[in-house]
């Protein structure tokens, strides 16, 4: 899985960022971004190394009596770099329907999750910038997240993103879309660079 980064120069308020899209089976993996957790930006996104899909691991709608020891394998599941396990925690602290309500833990399983590409995990976070909750508010940062996960398949991220946009200024907007275009225009070239083939020409 291949990560693609806004180029330095880049007038926003992101740090390292890259954008999910799929085209030709191929996901882009979302680098989420953020000023608060700089260091996720870092994160390498990789396939999970184990064999047992996530779901299988990761089941946290359990009895009460199970959940500690569910809870420990979805952890497991996560520390591996397995996306959904990751969701599914951010879920769990973010419901606080079994657990204690933590935005914080939420918000860096949504992070995680989204530095892979998931798009539930995607439209989450930028759900959360937009509200600011775990984190201060921040409407271009939500923006940006929002328009990805629509690109990687969350239903209601677009609508969701067009919401942000109302309460945008002018400038915010032209920053967002500035920065879409560029994460765009290289991950097109990239492509290109890789193929040996124009992004645009037929599929085979």
């Amino acid at each position: 899985m291949r990560a693609y980064w806004i180029p330095q120069g880049v007038h926003a308020p992101l740090r390292g960022t890259s954008i999910p899209m799929n085209r030709t089976g191929r996901t882009l993996a979302l680098g989420c971004l953020l000023l608060l957790q700089p260091l996720l930006a870092h994160a390498q996104a990789g396939g999970n190394s184990l064999l047992i899909p996530a779901m299988g691991r990761c089941t946290l709608n359990t009895q009460p009596q199970d959940l500690a020891e569910a809870l420990a394998a979805c952890k497991q599941a996560a520390d591996t770099g397995d996306a959904q396990a990751q969701y599914e925690l951010g879920e769990f602290y973010y419901d606080g329907k079994n657990t204690p309500r933590d935005l914080n833990q939420a918000l860096s399983y949504y992070e995680k999750a989204s530095l892979q590409g998931h798009a539930q995990a995607q439209f989450k976070l930028g759900s959360m910038f937009f509200h600011g909750e775990g984190v201060p508010a921040n409407n271009v940062q939500a923006y940006i997240v929002l328009k990805m996960a629509a690109v990687n398949g969350a239903e209601d991220a677009l609508d969701t993103a067009d919401e942000v946009a109302e309460h945008m200024q002018r400038e915010e907007l032209e920053v967002a879309t500035q920065v879409l275009g560029q994460i765009f225009r290289k991950y097109l070239l990239e492509l290109q660079s890789a193929d040996g083939r124009s992004p645009f020409s037929p599929l085979p």
